[in-house]
């Protein structure tokens, strides 16, 4: 509209201002006021003055009060009981078998096929036409008699059904289903059958054909002579206790009966006539001896009978496996342990034989090793062991010395280190790693025994005085061995003693201790998983990162990680670490050097192909190394620092954006610094932002890098920084893909970006090379060559941004500077040229606003075009001269295009566009009174339409 006469009028603030009265208060407005009503005799209410004269109202209240009490009452008596529940020391399960039973079945597993005979494992076919399956309870003593003998008939060894080349898999379920089998004959008075079950069960535990899954059968046959123990107990127990309401006479005489019956129990187990079946059953059944005389139930002579009864047991894997049952049967009903001191009497003497089975075993390795036959035994000594010292090292010495004088000691030693307590063995230490360098034990390494040493010694030190002496004497061993494997085990479990107990210079010797044994050969090609544990080991345990950091050998250790998956892993370990354990701020610069390497590391690793998630991680350990180097108030060292930093991540877009914020938090930090350090620290932002891939951060980056210039009085910096951002609007794309896939559009992102450039643009003086309003111009260029969506309504937001803009350029006085910039206001002072110009810019604006009314208007976007409509209408009674015709009749035009759509809109938007023009009239009636006639002329024409 070239006939458009846009004229800017002024503003007067005193009208729009609106001054409230300040007053003096006590307190803060914002507090909440606490009433508290007083109530005197006068102002009683009618309830209270009434209170006690209604017998029904006294009567509730006093059931009120005596329910508050008890209810208090109980209260308090539940938590008295809950304190007393928790003074009690908690249960201690340490000597709980569950808790091993599923490591020993993990552990002690095979491939080998295996058998299994049973004559109750039969078919569905053929036990349905069993006999004990259609016994029924009887009620008459003699049919009873004579049904279990039918039973023992039925059951007799003819019966007896061989199982081959079961899978361990299935092996296990045969085991599962006896143990069913046993608790459902139980359950209908099959009683003679469960104990036949339990029989061939404990014969069982006499095969060791499989000898690599014997531990694991002994832990299947036992758990079903528990369920067999457990339920003759119960019953025992269900008799003691008689029914409901049942009287004393009638109690004592069931109790009578209960210890009969429990007689009976062990008079049959007694005439099994088979060892170890028999004594596996009394064994199975020992709980229940408390229900016999006293005189009967002696645990300790019980129990050194069937200690010496076990000596009849001619295999010792058999037999020390049937002592390790007495001790789990043994050490719940007495505390009395020298039972099991006994056993291991027993143990000493027959631990020479094992190793006639070890030789036998070096012959035929094809069978079982030497090592893994003597781990067989592992579980049970262990077990034993931990049973005899539990809560009292009365015997551990006793134990350690007669293990000195044994021969090939290896397999007893390695159980006594893995059952006593640490605080035993680091008292010990000394006399521990002496045992261990004189053993030569088949089966049993060094470096096994070493390693459990040092397992012991990293939760409880030895002495203070002892420590460099045992260190010394286990090393001298460990160096000794020649096996890398070996050697690397156990320094993993010394690095943690190490690291704990002593100074950074043991550390860094064990790192080129290290470095060197496994740099032979190239054997750290094998042991990536050892070495990255015992730096992650190292670091946990040794408190200060950065002390570590700066030893001669810790590179070189990182260098051992030749792979470059693992050597990236090491990397974002050790800045992940330092993340969480080091200083607020750190200023060595040999530190950094180490962490600027190890950072390089990470960003040489990213190439195309590396995910964004993994960027993501690199980008922040490396972010948080850069945001703690700290150099106090030498701020050219440390935008030297970011300078090398730029050098060595330039592949990761996420590091360079934090280190032009970085640069401009320094400069804002050089406030007593000349603008030279400014500029330099802008001129690092403006070299680094272009090599950021993303078009949106480099915009924000440049506005952000313009803002601060200006800040500064770097009037040639910011100009440039503003340019190369609008320069880049083109380039941003119309969409970005999210984190879920999902694309997302910029165009919003676009218009508030432009906006917030706008309202910088206020501020910014021209330069004198460029022309008035350059920037403005530029943008309207820009905006203009930009392809928005179809029916976009964002280039109309962004011209009616402008035009506030301009008119605030149009004003005497700007409403916002920055200290010490001389802004157009001052620059022109209100110049007509500078106005004209303004006017004629204004007038582009509105054009490029009506185009666009336009184009929604043809695509029938009646709300978008009715919207923006009122914008520009309210913009225009607010800024432009109505008394141009042209004006007015535009004003008149938009408001009648608005209100003809009006359905379109929200309800209350065209009367609160009225209210708004009422208002100001209202401001400029006595200030401007031609002014407030063509607006009431205006008001007159909306309201008549």
């Amino acid at each position: 509209m070239t006939s458009l006469e846009w004229v800017c009028l002024p503003r007067g603030y005193e009208v729009c201002k609106n001054q409230l009265p300040g007053f003096i208060v006590q307190e803060h407005p914002l507090k909440r006021e606490l009433a508290t009503p007083m109530l005197d005799s006068k102002s009683k209410p009618l309830s209270l003055a009434l209170e006690g004269t209604d017998p029904l109202t006294q009567f509730a209240r006093q059931q009120e009060l005596e329910l508050s009490d008890s209810k208090i009452s109980n209260e308090y008596e539940l938590k008295a009981k809950r304190r007393e529940r928790d003074r009690i020391e908690p249960e201690d399960n340490t000597l709980q078998w569950s808790s091993r039973r599923l490591g020993i079945l993990n552990r002690f597993n095979t491939n080998e096929k295996l058998s299994l005979s049973t004559s109750f494992l039969v078919s569905s076919s053929s036990s349905s036409e069993g006999i004990g399956e259609n016994i029924k309870a009887q009620t008459v003593v003699a049919d009873k008699v004579k049904y279990r003998l039918e039973q023992l008939d039925h059951f007799d060894d003819c019966s007896m059904r061989h199982m081959m080349d079961l899978t361990q898999q299935e092996y296990i379920q045969r085991f599962e289903q006896l143990k069913q089998e046993l608790i459902q004959s139980w359950h209908s008075d099959q009683r003679v059958k469960a104990l036949k079950i339990a029989i061939q069960c404990a014969k069982m535990l006499s095969y060791t054909t499989v000898l690599q899954f014997y531990p694991s059968q002994y832990v299947l046959i036992t758990d079903i002579l528990d369920a067999f123990g457990k339920l003759v107990y119960d019953r025992l127990r269900a008799k003691c206790n008689g029914g409901i309401g049942i009287s004393a006479a009638s109690l004592e005489r069931e109790r009578e009966a209960a210890r009969d019956t429990c007689q009976n129990w062990f008079y049959k187990i007694a005439s099994i006539r088979e060892l170890l079946p028999r004594l596996y059953l009394e064994m199975a059944i020992f709980r229940s001896y408390e229900f016999l005389p006293i005189e009967k139930r002696n645990y300790t002579k019980l129990l050194q009978r069937l200690t010496r009864q076990l000596r009849g047991i001619a295999d010792p894997l058999v037999s020390i496996y049937a002592r390790c049952y007495l001790v789990r049967v043994g050490v719940p009903v007495t505390p009395d342990r020298n039972f099991i001191r006994e056993n291991f009497a027993d143990l000493f003497i027959i631990y020479p034989q094992i190793f006639r089975y070890v030789s036998r075993f070096n012959l035929h390795p094809e069978i079982i090793t030497a090592t893994s036959y003597l781990q067989l035994y592992a579980p049970a000594i262990d077990y034993m062991l931990l049973c005899l010292v539990h809560k009292s090292d009365l015997h551990a010495q006793e134990i350690v010395q007669e293990c000195k004088k044994l021969k090939n000691n290896g397999a007893i030693l390695m159980s006594i280190l893995n059952s006593l307590k640490p605080e035993f063995i680091a008292a010990n230490a000394l006399d521990f790693i002496e045992v261990i360098n004189n053993c030569e034990t088949q089966g049993v390494s060094k470096s096994q025994l070493l390693r459990s040493l040092g397992s012991c010694v990293s939760s409880c030190a030895p002495l203070q005085e002892q420590r460099a002496l045992f260190l010394k004497a286990a090393f001298e061993t460990i160096n000794k061995l020649t096996d890398p494997n070996e050697y690397i085990n156990c320094v993993e479990t010394w690095a943690v003693f190490v690291a704990q107990y002593f100074t950074i210079h043991e550390v860094n010797r064990l790192l080129g201790e290290l470095n060197g044994r496994m740099c032979l050969g190239k054997a750290y090609e094998k042991h990536y998983a050892q070495l990255q544990i015992i730096l992650s080991k190292i670091m946990q345990n040794y408190g200060n990162i950065e002390l570590l950091l700066i030893q001669p050998n810790f590179l070189p250790y990182v260098d051992l990680f030749h792979n470059e998956s693992v050597r990236v892993e090491v990397c974002k370990t050790i800045l992940n670490y330092y993340k969480e354990n080091s200083e607020a701020h750190s200023s060595d610069a040999v530190v950094n050097n180490a962490l600027m390497y190890i950072g390089k590391i990470l960003n040489d690793s990213v190439n195309a192909l590396t995910v964004e998630d993994e960027r993501r991680q690199i980008s922040q350990l490396i972010n948080v190394f850069i945001h703690k180097v700290h150099f106090g108030h030498d701020l050219e060292q440390q935008l030297s620092f970011y300078v090398e930093a730029r050098g060595n991540f330039g592949n990761l877009d996420a590091v360079y954006v934090k280190l032009v914020h970085a640069a401009c938090k320094l400069a804002k930090r050089s406030r007593s610094k000349s603008t030279g350090f400014v500029k330099a620290c802008i001129a690092y932002c403006f070299i680094t932002i272009p090599s950021i891939s993303s078009v949106q951060q480099q915009m924000d980056l440049y506005l952000l890098c313009g803002q601060l210039a200006l800040h500064y009085l770097c009037l040639g910096q910011a100009d440039a920084c503003f340019e190369a951002a609008l320069d880049l609007v083109n380039e941003l794309p119309a969409a970005i893909v999210d984190l879920d896939g999902k694309p997302r559009s910029l165009e919003r992102y676009l218009v508030s970006y432009l906006c917030n450039m706008l309202a910088t643009l206020i501020v910014v003086p021209d330069s004198p090379e460029q022309g008035v309003l350059y920037f403005l111009r530029l943008l309207l260029d820009v905006v203009g060559r930009r392809d928005f969506k179809a029916n976009s309504t964002a280039p109309s937001i962004i011209y009616l941004n402008a035009l506030d803009m301009l008119y605030a350029q149009s004003l005497e006085r700007f409403p916002y500077h920055i200290d010490g910039v001389v802004s157009n206001d001052a620059l022109y002072g209100h110049d007509p040229k500078f106005l004209n110009e303004i006017n004629h810019l204004c007038c582009q604006v509105v054009d490029s606003i009506l185009m666009q009314l336009k184009s929604l208007g043809l695509a029938q976007q009646q709300r978008s075009q009715s919207e923006i409509s009122l914008d520009l209408f309210l913009r225009i009674v607010r800024y432009a001269d109505l008394e141009k015709e042209t004006i007015f009749q535009l004003a008149l035009n938009l408001w009648f295009l608005a209100n003809k759509n009006h359905t379109q809109l929200d309800v209350k938007t065209i009367p609160q566009t009225l209210l708004n023009v009422e208002y100001v009239y209202k401001l400029i009636k006595d200030s401007s009174p031609q002014r407030a006639n063509v607006l009431a002329k205006l008001l007159l024409r909306m309201r008549n339409s």
